[in-house]
């Protein structure tokens, strides 16, 4: 499977429910992170964690990619983040606005380097993510 087949793959999942989707990052994988909160690193077993929060506070977290870019082994997204929250099931939501970029490993998730932002609700602003180029 190609890099970007093996990141569109995840991307195309929605992790509130997908029970395996740990399954497709690498035994040594590194997330490093830039967001409003600042910077983070995160290992399989960070991300784990992060995907159980995901799954206690969403009914859905879906990704919507406006860009999939590939290099070789490294893939390049552009997305925002979708979700339906517990409180409001009847309402799915934007959250935030990320670039993501992933090294791909014997065809796993294997290096991520990612910033994200807060939501920009503009039209404008929305309709530059909802330009697809996969």
């Amino acid at each position: 499977m190609s890099a970007k087949k093996v990141v569109k793959a995840f991307y195309d999942s929605n992790l509130a429910k997908d029970e395996d989707i740990i399954s497709m990052f690498h035994e040594d994988c590194v997330l490093h992170w830039n967001s409003s909160q600042g910077f983070t690193t995160l290992n399989k077993d960070g991300i784990l964690e992060k995907l159980q929060g995901v799954k206690e506070s969403y009914l859905s977290f879906a990704y919507r990619l406006s860009h999939l870019l590939e290099d070789g082994d490294t893939v390049t997204a552009r997305y925002t983040i979708y979700c339906t929250t517990i409180e409001r099931p009847f309402k799915e939501e934007p959250l935030a606005h990320f670039i993501s970029i992933w090294e791909v490993k014997d065809g796993k998730m294997y290096r991520g380097y990612e910033i994200s932002q807060r939501l920009d609700e503009s039209v404008e602003n929305l309709t530059t993510f909802s330009e697809i180029k996969i």
